[in-house]
């Protein structure tokens, strides 16, 4: 049967733009993962995807065919000029993205070199650790003087690259003032999330307002907690000894097993997909957990094609608290992986995280995996220590009870970085001294310590276009979180293990990016997008969260422990950079305890 001209233009676009997508996907897991050879390449390979995206002629050809086409092919052809729309761009411009890109690689290549390490109080001498390593120092070591040289060093590595980071901004602001918009922020947040910077502040600000209260209860705490708003001390003195508490429930080792149980017993199925992993920090490997898909789900003569997922995370194994941060990384970057491995829409510019792909809209897949990760009932049945025993609930409470004073500043962190990007992309001649000024400002602003820290500058999102001003999607993200998971225990009484949930963000999943944010909140939810379960949550009572913890255990328990082998529809493979350490080809249990056995020879104990 001869194929209609619409129907021929859709099977050359998406034929195009899957070769031009993993041809670079493939570079930048490799570029990522610490091996920067391939750099050129993978520039090369960003600026024909670009450029194939920039496309004028395709947006011509697409209206000069949409009064022929059938509803379905008018459909299908209504996405992809969504697509092209979010990337149209003079063809002056074109040039000036792949400088972008260019000097993105080139500072890449910087990082991953860079001497990372601290000045140890005592000896003097300088020692190496990662800028990973050195966080989890702060946020656990016993010692101050410690905890205070690792934040030095920290602070010394936010300026090491403040010249080029300004330079991108500067080069980021004239390609969006290209395209007519104010800055790079307002071409970030009305291409990938349909607001204007004034529609978003607005949500942030009003959150700000009602829960800004809480800074009080920390000046009133540190009356009782001398130098606790010290920034290295503010972390350990609140939940450092928490950390410790709770590390041997959170043994990485056990990281693979109960994240597969978990998403088995919530029906995840990963629908034919590649999976792999790569968890472990390393010296040169870019130190921010991440999910791409090199293969995005497609048709061919109208069969499904199954996708392909890379993620990572940077767990220093045996060191305290790195295996909870190891095991949040697997719901989070699995949660994205199921996400788009899902889809069943035929055309893959809806099948990646790129936009069309809301940022929000993605992070709220990957956020309802580590708010499902974080709650008590979760880590009552699976967070279980070496004797057998389960999360204590007493320990639940204590922690309820010392943490609740900063539970109203639940988002602030994530304001924070957003306030901050979007005053650098408005500021006009920024210099260094600008840019610490900016940085130091909305540091106090969000966290009111007694020291100034330039803190912003050590986030990885900010030095990466795809990421850099869109950070606010894990804002709007945290809303739709709360709200679902509000639907879903009116609905059913309990989230974890409960395959109805999964089946429910599933059919949503089937979507890929073919409505916008604000569509699939109503969509999922059947309410329009609002903050009223964030700000319930995080001004909930003590006496309320801990009788709702007793109340959702309670009704765990009456829901089976799932105890069939892991299924996840998937294969899987477990790396370290090119070396495979194990896959699920036997069984998704015999490659769990290889990786295991493997995590043994590669402890580094702090």
């Amino acid at each position: 049967m001869k194929r209609s001209p619409a129907s021929q233009f859709l099977n050359r676009l998406n034929t195009e733009y899957f070769a031009l997508h993993k041809e670079y996907e493939k570079y930048f897991w490799i570029s990522y993962m610490g091996d920067q050879s391939v750099n050129a390449k993978k520039d090369r390979a960003l600026a024909q995807r670009d450029a194939f995206r920039a496309e004028q002629k395709n947006v011509k050809k697409i209206k000069a065919l949409f009064p022929d086409a059938t509803a379905q092919e008018k459909k299908r052809l209504v996405l992809w000029l969504k697509f092209f729309d979010c990337y149209q761009a003079p063809k002056d411009a074109l040039p000036l993205k792949n400088k972008i890109s260019a000097r993105e690689s080139a500072l890449l290549k910087k990082q991953a070199k860079r001497k990372e390490g601290y000045i140890d109080p005592y000896t003097k001498k300088f020692v190496p650790a990662s800028a990973v390593k050195m966080a989890m120092i702060i946020a656990t070591h016993s010692d101050e003087k410690m905890r205070k040289a690792c934040f030095m060093a920290r602070e010394k590595l936010a300026t090491d690259f403040i010249l080029e980071y300004i330079e991108l901004v500067n080069l980021r602001n004239a390609y969006a003032q290209k395209l007519g918009y104010q800055d790079f922020y307002d071409y970030k947040v009305q291409r990938e999330d349909g607001m204007t910077k004034k529609e978003l502040f607005a949500i942030f600000t009003a959150i700000y307002e009602k829960t800004k209260y809480a800074k009080k209860n920390i000046r009133a705490l540190e009356k009782t907690m001398p130098g606790l708003r010290k920034p290295w001390n503010f972390g350990y003195m609140m939940a450092g000894d928490f950390t410790k508490e709770e590390d041997p429930f959170f043994q990485f080792d056990e990281a693979l097993t109960r994240w597969g149980r978990s998403f088995a017993a919530l029906g995840v199925d990963f629908k034919g997909g590649k999976l792999q992993l790569d968890l472990l920090d390393r010296k040169g490997k870019w130190n921010n957990g991440f999910c791409h898909w090199p293969d995005m789900v497609s048709f061919k003569n109208g069969k499904r094609m199954p996708g392909s997922s890379n993620f990572t995370c940077n767990v220093v194994f045996g060191q305290v608290g790195s295996g909870f941060n190891g095991i949040h990384t697997l719901f989070h970057e699995g949660g994205h992986a199921a996400h788009m491995l899902n889809s069943e829409q035929e055309d893959v510019c809806v099948n990646h995280e790129y936009a069309p792909m809301s940022m929000a809209w993605a992070e709220t897949q990957s956020m309802f995996m580590d708010a499902m990760f974080g709650s008590i009932e979760w880590r009552n049945r699976y967070a279980v220590n070496a004797a057998g025993e389960p999360y204590p609930f007493e320990l639940f409470q204590r922690k309820t009870k010392k943490l609740h004073p900063l539970r109203p500043l639940g988002i602030n962190g994530i304001m924070f970085v957003s306030n901050f990007e979007r005053e650098i992309y408005e500021t006009k001649d920024l210099n260094a001294e600008k840019v610490k000024t900016i940085a130091k400002k909305n540091f106090k602003k969000y966290f009111d310590r007694s020291e100034d820290s330039l803190y912003a500058l050590t986030v990885p999102h900010v030095y990466a276009w795809e990421s850099s001003g869109s950070y606010h999607g894990y804002g709007l993200a945290e809303i739709a979180v709360k709200q679902w998971r509000e639907y879903f225990y009116k609905k059913y009484g309990y989230i974890v293990d409960n395959p109805r949930v999964g089946a429910e963000m599933a059919r949503v999943w089937a979507l890929g990016s073919a409505q916008t944010f604000n569509e699939f909140v109503q969509f999922a939810i059947g309410k329009k997008l609002s903050a009223d379960a964030l700000l319930k949550n995080m001004t909930a009572s003590i006496g309320e969260i801990v009788r709702t913890g007793k109340q959702r255990i309670a009704r765990l328990q009456k829901v089976k422990p799932y105890a069939k082998k892991v299924q996840l529809g998937a294969d899987i493979k477990m790396v370290s950079g090119k070396k495979t350490i194990a896959t699920n080809k036997k069984s998704f249990e015999d490659m769990a305890g290889k990786y295991k056995q493997w995590l043994k020879t590669q402890r580094h104990d702090a």
